[in-house]
């Protein structure tokens, strides 16, 4: 599978919602996102939080290259250029920020990888794009302006793709306002990967809630 810049950020497109997710164990990690890709997600937001956590993704990232090539793994919060460059060394084909940086911007395009950064108005959305990325994240969500901030912001900027996490639900009522203001696509952590699936290791039942949220985002597209 393509996993170049131009695809990934298809593919990020396509599947409408990113799994957020971080857990200390390699093993949960593997099936949960064996999971989230038999649902229909294969492209991971893999967040850089705890102790050892790069020695995590590596093996993780290693494991679906040959276990399942479909599986996309980018990283997130990423805040500077050194850690993005060790996650790149170890296979990210992506990047999410809270926040916006020029340092680790310019690493990503360097090697042609998206970076979607952290925007909480309108001038660093245009700041995040001037530096070539071309989808925003809109963090966080909720508290930014929500679906609101959304339509002000595509309203002189339509060209803008904006990815928010914080505040999308995987339910149809919250899906509809968020698509339906303008996003492209949108980060979802515990509320579709719950922590009382993974305390059951209900992989199916994880990959059953990714797979009805990629159609349900699709349903409200009108593509379904």
């Amino acid at each position: 599978m393509l996993k170049n810049r131009m695809a990934v950020l298809q593919a990020l497109e396509t599947q409408g919602v990113v799994p957020v997710f971080y857990h200390p164990d390699v093993e949960i990690c593997k099936n949960v996102i064996q999971a989230c890709a038999d649902g229909g997600a294969p492209c991971i937001e893999f967040t850089n939080r705890g102790d050892f956590a790069a020695n995590v993704f590596y093996e993780v990232t290693k494991h679906f290259a040959s276990a399942d090539p479909r599986v996309i793994m980018g990283v997130g919060s990423i805040v500077d250029a050194p850690t993005a460059g060790l996650y790149i060394a170890n296979g990210a084909k992506f990047m999410v920020s809270p926040i916006v940086n020029a340092d680790v911007a310019k690493l990503c395009n360097r090697r042609m990888i998206p970076y979607s950064p952290g925007c909480g108005s309108a001038t660093e959305i245009s700041y995040a794009q001037e530096l070539g990325c071309e989808i925003v994240k809109v963090f966080p969500g909720s508290s930014v302006g929500g679906p609101d901030f959304i339509k002000a912001v595509m309203g002189p900027m339509p060209w803008t793709k904006i990815m928010p996490t914080g505040g999308v639900d995987p339910d149809e009522a919250s899906i509809k306002k968020w698509f339906g203001a303008g996003i492209v696509a949108a980060g979802m952590g515990s509320k579709l990967i719950t922590q009382e699936a993974l305390d059951a290791k209900d992989y199916a039942g994880i990959a059953k809630k990714v797979r009805e949220t990629v159609d349900l985002i699709a349903k409200v597209r009108g593509k379904a």
